[in-house]
């Protein structure tokens, strides 16, 4: 008889250890899109508050939290909101086609990570939205579709922080849970290339954190959801590509996908500087 292995269940714990060392932001980190030969490359980020920390209804995660790579399309869709209402704040940043062949992979998903925490960091303190992240809300809107160089942030505010500013800059003290073995945040926080922060940020690294730490794994469901939509868009609005299939594989290298390019060739959208067929 096969042996059952249960499945792991994110939680908070290594959040609150986070919060008690004098961190009062805990923001998880993880990213989507790495692999994909078209469209943007995204970070997502949950922030949560310290200082909810001891108050069960405000960390309480919401149910069928897991690892989004184990749960179904729609069961990631029907997280979406419940994630966003539960944080303190969330945001997804995004690097272009372009900027991945311009700068690899690695530093490009770093400058995601950084400007998906200056918008956090910007709407804590103002509760408004960056320039970047007032493109993102345009990204969102009915029948929009993304240019090829379209890099912005897609970021708001959870339900349960009412009032705006939540913190004052001088009072932020953030911490990060970054999925994977690599951080690749850190290196990138004082380049030109990325949005400076009001604050700088401690980033700890855990591989597979997406399994155990809620506020990744809501990160990587949040970040999910929202790229497959704008992938969804992009191919929607353009019928002339859809021997790509971009509806379906979102722009990871499907057989048909690869054929599609190997028949018709790369798209603006598409990482040219990768081994595309």
């Amino acid at each position: 008889m096969a042996t059952l292995i249960p499945r792991l269940v994110p939680t908070l714990d290594i959040e609150h250890q986070l919060a008690q060392k004098e961190h009062n932001v805990v923001v998880g980190f993880d990213e989507v899109g790495r692999g994909s030969l078209a469209g943007p490359a995204m970070v997502g980020a949950v922030a949560l508050l310290a200082r909810n920390s001891e108050e069960e209804a405000q960390w309480r995660v919401p149910s069928g939290v897991a690892d989004s790579k184990i749960l179904t399309e729609v069961r990631r869709q029907s997280l979406l909101h419940p994630l966003q209402h539960w944080c303190a704040a969330w945001a997804v940043g995004a690097v272009s086609a372009g900027e991945v062949d311009e700068w690899g992979i690695t530093y490009a998903l770093g400058v995601a990570a950084v400007r998906a925490l200056n918008e956090i960091e910007m709407l804590l303190t103002t509760g408004k939205h960056t320039e970047l992240g007032e493109s993102g809300l345009a990204a969102l809107a009915p029948n929009c579709v993304i240019s090829p160089q379209w890099n912005g942030t897609i970021a708001g505010l959870g339900s349960q922080t009412p009032q705006v500013p939540v913190l004052a800059r001088h009072e932020l003290k953030v911490a990060g849970i970054l999925d994977g073995p690599n951080d690749y945040i850190t290196p990138v926080v004082s380049s030109f290339d990325a949005p400076e922060l009001l604050e700088p940020i401690a980033v700890d690294t855990l591989v597979k954190a997406d399994r155990q730490c809620a506020s990744v794994a809501a990160a990587a469901v949040i970040a999910k959801v929202i790229r497959d939509e704008l992938m969804g868009n992009l191919a929607h609005a353009n019928p002339q590509w859809d021997d790509y299939a971009w509806a379906s594989n979102k722009g990871y290298g499907s057989p048909a996908h690869r054929s599609a390019i190997a028949q018709h060739g790369p798209t603006a959208y598409h990482r040219l500087t990768w081994h595309l067929f």
